[in-house]
């Protein structure tokens, strides 16, 4: 199939979706409001394979040391899918599932597949990597950018992390845990019960970003937008936890938003 945009529809909720632009949600509305942020770079793409910073964009994979492209110097972020095409597998009226072919810079053959499946309450995202032959490192998560504001009051955040990754000058975690912090954030945080955050935009919307991972970065240093991100390990995790793709196991994550109106 072609890897044109595709529009799902559920009740009044909306989402496109854009495989060209790396596999992305390029918006989700729920009747006039657009909850994701607009532009070529923003709604809502996939991390793989690997999430966040890679320090100095370097990994140990067996016994090779592996370079990955400084796309945010002197750190590799945030994967390789996001900047490439992905092909539409099939596509109904509320459910996509598209795939990626892993390629250079990445060391290893392998695909990605994500599914998107629209409710009328609620998106699930569900993202599997599966080698071809060898085994790798890997990691996956998703990156939205929800408005702060849909034109009432700015959102708030509320969720319970277990704690905070120490973030060094360099924005990667030391590898200490903290006692979770007030923000702004750009930090990673630890949900050992699954990752369950709550995003309230006061008199108009409640949207819940829930996971069974544990791992969820936060960043609400920018004006216009907050991230909440599940994700299968921490920034430079290739590191320091990795999760190993082998034939017979892939690495698989789900994450589901739902929301209700008050």
């Amino acid at each position: 199939m072609s890897n044109e945009d595709i529009t799902l529809t559920a009740g009044e909720a909306e989402v496109l979706v854009s495989p060209a632009n790396g596999g992305r949600i390029g918006s989700l509305r729920l009747g006039s409001l657009e909850l994701l942020r607009q532009g070529p770079h923003y709604g809502c793409f996939p991390m793989v394979p690997w999430c966040g910073r890679t320090r100095d964009g370097r990994f140990l994979d067996g016994g090779t040391v592996r370079q990955m492209p400084l796309n945010s110097p002197p750190h590799a972020i945030h994967g390789t899918a996001r900047d490439g095409a992905w092909r539409t597998a099939r596509a109904s009226e509320n459910e996509a599932v598209m795939t990626y072919e892993l390629v250079a810079p990445w060391p290893h053959p392998g695909r990605v597949t994500q599914s998107v499946v629209l409710a009328e309450d609620s998106l699930t995202l569900t993202m599997s990597v599966e080698t071809y032959d060898d085994s790798f490192p890997a990691q996956i998560g998703w990156h939205p950018w929800f408005n702060r504001n849909l034109g009432g009051e700015d959102v708030t955040l509320d969720f319970k992390p277990a704690w905070q990754e120490e973030r060094g000058d360099d924005h990667l975690p030391t590898g200490n845990r903290i006692d979770p912090e007030p923000g702004p954030w750009d930090d990673c945080f630890g949900m050992p019960g699954g990752v369950d955050v709550t995003l309230t935009w006061p008199g108009q919307l409640e949207l819940r970003v829930a996971s069974r991972e544990e791992w969820v970065v936060v960043y609400d240093e920018q004006a216009e937008a907050v991230c909440v991100e599940p994700q299968t390990g921490p920034p430079n995790g290739l590191n320091t936890l990795p999760r190993l793709v082998t034939p017979l196991e892939p690495l698989e994550a789900t994450t589901t938003w739902s929301w209700r109106r008050p």
